[in-house]
């Protein structure tokens, strides 16, 4: 089982993301454990302080360094930790290699940065690995992080209905996935490509090869260099 913290100022965020479909289920079988922990609850400051104005000036606030070692040491009393994560637009892009990785981890702590960030001092001393989901900047870490333990604990052995789902999601082989179809066979004009309906699964797997590295050719080139993928 997977264990993972998230230490927040608004755990409220998290609630819906981490509470429902797959995700909720796995935690109802105990296939991976989630604790949002609000770290306004943890600080040694009066009113729940846990944010100061940056040294040298300028807009916006700073995550203060007290409370934040205050949390996670706290549960590293509790138990061994094989990543501390902080959620960062400055980050290394998160891959799907990485979601790989993860979830054959026992416990991680992820840290929700807030405002302008956390006091560098903490990066510097507790955290083993920063995360970011995209060339953009978000209020907060919460959405970024409830975005890492969807794509990590649908990978846990046990959580998908059907275990081998997940081997065939896109990025997986460093390709995107192929098309897929349903029922009806004819739909308004449209039909579902004959291979699908061969019943040859050996043709059915070649013609998904060829399809997803088609796409993959169409819409991200830069997936098919070793070099890029291999980025984690």
């Amino acid at each position: 089982m997977l264990r993972v913290d998230i230490i927040s100022v608004v755990p409220d965020l998290l609630l819906s993301p981490l509470g429902h479909s797959i995700l909720k289920r796995a935690q109802e079988r105990s296939l991976i454990e989630i604790q949002v922990h609000n770290l306004r609850d943890h600080t040694p400051y009066r009113h729940g302080q846990v944010d100061d104005y940056p040294f040298g000036g300028g807009a916006g606030m700073v995550m203060m360094p007290e409370p934040l070692a205050v949390l996670i040491e706290k549960l590293q009393e509790e138990r061994r930790y094989d990543e501390i994560i902080y959620m960062t637009p400055d980050g290394a892009l998160f891959q799907q290699q990485t979601a790989n990785r993860l979830s054959m981890k026992e416990a991680i702590i992820i840290i929700c940065g807030h405002y302008k960030g956390i006091d560098e001092r903490i990066r510097e001393r507790y955290v083993t690995m920063e995360i970011s989901i995209g060339d953009y900047v978000l209020s907060g870490g919460e959405l970024a992080a409830a975005v890492v333990v969807d794509a990590v604990g649908r990978l846990i052995p046990g959580v998908l209905n059907d275990e081998t789902s997940a081997l065939f999601d896109s990025f997986q082989d460093g390709l995107l996935a192929p098309p897929v179809y349903t029922r009806p066979a004819e739909w308004r004009g449209a039909s579902v490509p004959a291979v699908l309906l061969s019943g040859d699964p050996l043709k059915v797997d070649s013609w998904r090869h060829d399809e997803a590295l088609k796409r993959t050719e169409q819409r991200r080139p830069d997936l098919l260099d070793d070099e890029f993928f291999g980025k984690t």
